[in-house]
């Protein structure tokens, strides 16, 4: 284990934003973990867990603790009867682990390419993009209880995933790391694209989007993310963001029909135009739900792409207003201003509430 102590946060951070951490403890395997949480108690400090810091606004006082990273970056496939099961270490860059099962022609989460971040941190936010999710593919993990020093392996009933969700995700914070994840994927040359967007950009480079190869499609997705602002790409300028800023949300019927009708009534929705929204799990219940575009609420609540902030040094994304960027200079209060603005305007316009999908970590 490698100790840093006043590790600037800002360079680790895909929004560029924070104090330092009191302490970076690189860990590579699960001693070198229980040896950082060691090293926390003794020194009467907290711990958290840091990966890519592509889903994180760290605070600008920083963090007054001890930030566990992930480094471990190994892969080993193996072949089953009707799958190949692969295991990534947590410290592997996530689009690398993408372009291992591309060029090994596994499919199953090409269409997950350009998300930043680390393996550790993907069932911990159950990522998805363009109709895949880590949760279709996942088998196991192997995580560390940092509370008791315990190895476990947790399935895909433990992790409990949801939307964007997942039993980490909802648990004690830094209580639980992940060392690497265990995916079930389809020795296939070939995919399905299901979004309009990604289809056309197949149509455009000759692919068959019905039965694109998997190099085809990974290309496409790459390319509609960079479109849109959401590859980490230090030639993009509106790139330095934590990606999807809000959630999409899930409500239920009567709340989707009442901010449609909001919109209609405030002129901000044509006569014929109808309120983009997908079925959604129903309630327990059993009453329906429906998941709304975030952005196409935040478009139709009044803002636009590349509109500052109250900071003009943060606003959001020249290319997607569902990306709120840091053009440099500002502060993480300075984004979390805008976030807040965002929020409470679009509940006015709708009666939507809208959820921060990055953690603030300090």
């Amino acid at each position: 284990m490698r100790l840093l102590p006043d590790a600037p946060l800002d360079a680790r951070t895909t929004l560029r934003l924070g104090g330092p951490a009191r302490w970076l403890a690189e860990v590579a395997d699960a001693d070198d973990a229980r040896a950082a949480v060691r090293f926390a108690h003794q020194s009467g400090l907290p711990w958290a867990i840091l990966g890519g810091g592509s889903n994180t606004i760290a605070a600008d006082v920083g963090y007054a603790g001890v930030l566990l990273h992930p480094t471990g970056r190994r892969i080993e496939a193996t072949e089953r009867a009707d799958s190949v099961w692969v295991r990534a270490e947590s410290g592997l860059p996530w689009d690398e682990l993408v372009a291992f099962a591309v060029r090994r022609e596994l499919a199953g989460i090409a269409a997950l390419s350009g998300i930043p971040g680390q393996v550790g941190a993907a069932p911990v936010q159950n990522i998805g993009a363009y109709g895949e999710q880590l949760a279709d593919v996942f088998v196991s993990a192997d995580v560390l209880d940092c509370v008791t020093g315990k190895l476990e392996c947790w399935d895909a009933e433990r992790a409990a995933f949801a939307y964007r969700d997942s039993a980490w995700k909802r648990g004690e914070e830094g209580r639980w790391l992940i060392l690497a994840i265990t995916l079930k994927l389809q020795p296939s040359a070939f995919a399905a694209a299901r979004y309009p967007d990604l289809r056309q950009e197949l149509l455009d480079g000759g692919a068959d989007p019905d039965r694109a190869p998997l190099a085809a499609l990974r290309r496409a997705v790459l390319t509609v993310r960079r479109r849109k602002g959401m590859v980490c790409d230090p030639e993009i300028a509106d790139s330095r963001s934590a990606g999807s800023f809000f959630v999409n949300p899930e409500v239920p019927l009567d709340a989707a029909r009442d901010a449609e009708s909001r919109l209609r009534a405030a002129g901000r929705l044509g006569p014929d135009e109808t309120m983009p929204s997908w079925p959604a799990p129903a309630l327990a219940d059993g009453s329906e739900r429906r998941k709304l575009s975030a952005a196409f609420l935040i478009e139709r609540s009044g803002f636009r792409k590349g509109q500052d902030g109250p900071n003009p040094r943060v606003g959001l994304s020249r290319r997607h207003v569902l990306a709120l960027v840091h053009r440099g200079g500002g502060s993480a209060a300075d984004l979390l201003a805008l976030a807040d603005t965002i929020t409470a305007q679009v509940a006015r316009q709708t009666g939507i509430s809208l959820h921060r999908e990055p953690r603030l970590l300090g």
